[in-house]
């Protein structure tokens, strides 16, 4: 009996990360391509070495744009730009521009149906695309493959409560409540171990209308980085899937 035909088994995985395209849908590609720009920022260092690869990427999204609104590129295509931009991370970092290896632990796990709060669990287990268990109520803004994992800071949170803000973890969505690290120092780039999966920082995430509730004065964007840099929430992607559990090590830049 003839095998299954490439059809059949769908599209294939990364060879070089494992990364599974078949999780990529025609709005992840179109969003994705819409926000390669905002991705590439974070990483710009002033160093040629790092930022003459990063501009001939930026010079690649007009055509990635085109293609996307077109119906024309697919995950498989969009991938490689994740790959791009790990490799501009790990070049940083080897220049002693990132943070230096730092263990901080779980403090809270968090997945929900759609919407926020996010309600605590024991255990999950990360995947290519985010947290079994987890959904989003929309994915315009949500859900794509740069935004699998949410990471916010159990410390930055009772800073905000100290102020007379009723937030808690797993308030404004995120998916992993992290204690013990000075969060300020992660940014898009940085490599974290949280249990026994591996991702990368891709971005900082843009509060929006649903977390008024958590402030005293409505103001969500108190945790936005461009006003309060350090208060942000981070957006990962996955470069190793595995079970979490609440306790468990988070270790930021990890040896290798």
């Amino acid at each position: 009996m003839d095998g299954p035909t490439a059809d059949e088994m769908g599209p294939p995985r990364c060879p070089d990360c494992g990364f599974d395209a078949a999780q990529w849908t025609d709005g992840d590609t179109v969003t994705t391509a819409r926000a390669l720009e905002a991705l590439i920022a974070p990483y710009r260092s002033g160093l040629p070495a790092i930022d003459e690869p990063l501009a001939d990427l930026a010079a690649r999204i007009p055509a990635a744009r085109a293609e996307a609104a077109g119906g024309r590129i697919s995950g498989p295509t969009l991938h490689p730009f994740q790959h791009e931009l790990h490799q501009a991370g790990r070049a940083r970092h080897t220049r002693g521009l990132g943070p230096p290896t730092a263990t901080g632990s779980v403090a809270q796990l968090n997945v929900g149906r759609g919407g926020v709060p996010k309600q605590p669990v024991d255990a999950v287990e990360i995947t290519w695309s985010g947290l079994v268990g987890d959904r989003q109520r929309t994915r315009q803004h949500h859900g794509r493959p740069f935004q699998a994992v949410c990471l916010w800071s159990s410390d930055v949170i009772e800073a905000l409560q100290a102020e007379g803000h009723p937030i808690a973890p797993g308030s404004a969505g995120e998916n992993v409540t992290v204690r013990g690290l000075d969060w300020s120092s992660l940014v898009p780039g940085v490599v974290v171990d949280i249990g026994g999966a591996r991702v990368e920082i891709s971005s900082y995430a843009i509060p929006c209308t649903q977390n008024r509730r958590w402030f005293a004065d409505g103001d969500f964007n108190r945790i936005l980085h461009d006003r309060h840099p350090g208060s942000s929430r981070l957006y990962a992607y996955v470069l190793r899937p595995g079970p979490v559990r609440q306790g468990d090590p988070v270790v930021v830049e990890p040896d290798r």
